[in-house]
C-alpha cells in the first residue's frame, strides 16, 4: 500500500497534447525524482479545458502512475495556468513613513506592494502572481531587498500576472475530480524559466518562450527580475495541422513527418530530397497509395508559420517595451521548440542570439524527462521549493521576533 509523506512535491502540467504528474522528495534540503505519470490529454481544445470528465480521467490515470513509480499516496499537487488567458500588468505604489527616516522592515515591503496591487482588474480577472522588479527608497532606485534600509518614503514597481478565475478554476475543479487537491498555481511561463534560465541571462535580459502544443507561453527578465508576461495563440500543433492540410494527410502522419521530416529553413532542405508520404503505416484503411513528395514542400509550409510565430513574439515584446532589453537573446523551450529550423527563425526576426533550453535534471531523474517538453513541470517542482524554503525562512523570522519580543517582557 502507498504511503503519505509529508516531505513531497508534486505537480501537474495539464496540457493540450498530455498531461504530466511529478513528483519529488525533499531530501537533506536538495529535491530529489520520485516519480513521474504521462497520458495523453482529453477533454482539451486549444489549450482550455472543454470537457470535464474526459481531462479528469486523463489526469487521475497520470496521477494513478506517478503513485505507482512513487510509491507514494499522492494527494495534493501544485497546477500549472497557462493559455491566451493569462495576462501580465506592471503596475508602481508605495508608501510614506512620515517626516522621520525609518528602518524598512518586511511589513513596510507588504504594504508597498500591497499599495501597488490596488488596481482596477476586470471582475473576471485573478492574480496569478506578484513580483517586484525594484524597489525605490527615497528616489532611489534599483534596490531588490530594501528591508534593513532606512528612508521615510517606500515605492515598488510590481509585475502581475493575472489570469481568468473563470478557466483556472476549471482546471482546480478537474484536479479535484482526479483525487488531487491543489494547492497552489503556477503561470507555465514562470514555471519553465524556473527550469532553464541561468542567473546570468536573468541579469542581461532574456527571453524565454515555452512552445506548447497550442500556445507559446513567454517570459522575460532584466536586470534579475520579471519584465513582461504573455502568451501567443500559437504553438506546435498549428505547424502539424499546417502540413495535415497542404499535404491530405492525417494529423498523426503530419506529426511524424513534422518530427522526422520538418525544417523552418525552406533553403536548408536540398531541392532533390523526396520522401514518402500516405504510407500503410499511418493509412489503417488501405485506401491511399503512398506517393513521394519534395521534402522542400514540408519547409515551404512550416517556414511561414515560424515567421508568424517570431514576427507575433517580436511585436509582443516591442509592444510591452522590452524588446531592446534582451541581452542573453531568447531561449526556446517546450516540445514545440525542437523543430529544426525555429532557432534560425528567432534569430532572423528578433535580431539576438537564440538557444534550446532543456531543463535542469533533478537527482535521480530519468534522462527522458530532461528533454524542453518537461521544462514547465520540472520547473513547477523548483519554483513550489524555493517559495517554501522562503516561506519556511520569513515564519521562523517571525517566530524569532515574537520570541525576542516576549523575552524582553519579562
Amino acid at each position: 500500500m502507498n504511503q503519505k509523506l509529508d516531505n513531497l512535491i508534486t505537480v501537474l502540467d495539464a496540457g493540450s497534447s498530455k498531461s504530466v504528474v511529478l513528483v519529488a522528495e525533499l531530501h537533506d534540503g536538495v529535491l530529489r525524482y520520485r516519480g513521474h505519470g504521462v497520458e495523453a490529454s482529453r477533454g482539451m481544445r486549444k489549450g482550455l479545458i472543454s470537457e470535464l470528465g474526459p481531462a479528469a480521467e486523463a489526469i487521475n490515470k497520470a496521477a494513478l502512475t506517478a503513485e505507482r513509480t512513487a510509491k507514494a499516496a499522492i494527494e495534493t499537487c501544485v497546477v500549472g495556468i497557462g493559455g491566451t488567458h493569462v495576462k501580465g500588468i506592471n503596475s508602481r505604489g508605495g508608501i510614506s513613513m512620515g517626516s522621520r527616516m525609518r528602518e524598512i522592515t518586511r511589513e513596510e515591503v507588504r504594504a508597498a506592494v500591497d499599495r501597488a496591487r490596488q488596481i482596477a482588474l476586470p471582475p473576471d480577472r485573478e492574480v496569478l502572481h506578484l513580483l517586484p522588479q525594484e524597489f525605490i527608497l527615497d528616489d532611489q532606485a534599483g534596490i531588490h531587498d530594501p528591508i534593513g534600509m532606512v528612508g521615510n518614503k517606500l515605492e515598488v514597481n510590481l509585475h502581475l500576472s493575472t489570469c481568468s478565475g473563470g478557466v483556472a478554476q476549471s482546471v482546480v475543479t478537474c484536479a479535484n475530480r482526479a483525487g488531487l487537491e491543489v494547492e497552489d498555481t503556477v503561470f507555465e511561463g514562470i514555471a519553465a524559466a524556473e527550469a532553464v534560465l541561468s542567473a546570468d541571462e536573468r541579469e542581461l535580459g532574456v527571453c524565454i518562450a515555452d512552445i506548447g502544443a497550442s500556445t507559446t507561453e513567454i517570459a522575460v527578465f532584466f536586470e534579475g527580475s520579471i519584465a513582461h508576461t504573455a502568451v501567443l495563440p500559437i504553438g506546435g500543433d498549428h505547424f502539424t495541422n499546417d502540413l495535415a492540410v497542404g499535404l491530405h494527410v492525417s494529423v498523426e502522419e503530419a506529426e511524424y513527418l513534422k518530427k522526422t521530416y520538418g525544417h523552418c529553413v525552406v533553403t536548408s532542405i536540398p531541392q532533390l530530397n523526396e520522401i514518402e508520404v500516405g504510407g500503410n503505416l499511418f493509412d489503417q484503411a488501405g485506401g491511399h497509395s503512398p506517393r513521394l513528395v519534395r521534402q522542400r514542400f514540408l519547409a515551404e509550409i512550416l517556414e511561414p508559420r515560424a515567421r508568424e510565430l517570431f514576427t507575433m513574439l517580436r511585436d509582443n515584446l516591442r509592444q510591452g517595451g522590452v524588446l531592446e532589453a534582451l541581452g542573453a537573446g531568447v531561449v526556446l523551450t517546450g516540445g514545440g521548440a525542437m523543430l529544426a529550423g525555429l532557432l534560425d527563425n528567432a534569430e532572423s526576426l528578433l535580431r539576438v542570439s537564440a538557444r534550446i533550453g532543456s531543463p535542469v535534471p533533478l537527482s535521480k531523474m530519468p534522462d527522458e524527462l530532461a528533454r524542453p517538453e518537461y521544462s514547465a513541470a520540472i520547473g513547477m517542482l523548483l519554483y513550489t521549493h524555493r517559495t517554501q524554503v522562503r516561506r519556511a525562512s520569513e515564519e521562523q523570522g517571525l517566530r524569532s521576533k515574537l520570541k525576542a519580543i516576549f523575552a524582553g517582557s519579562f
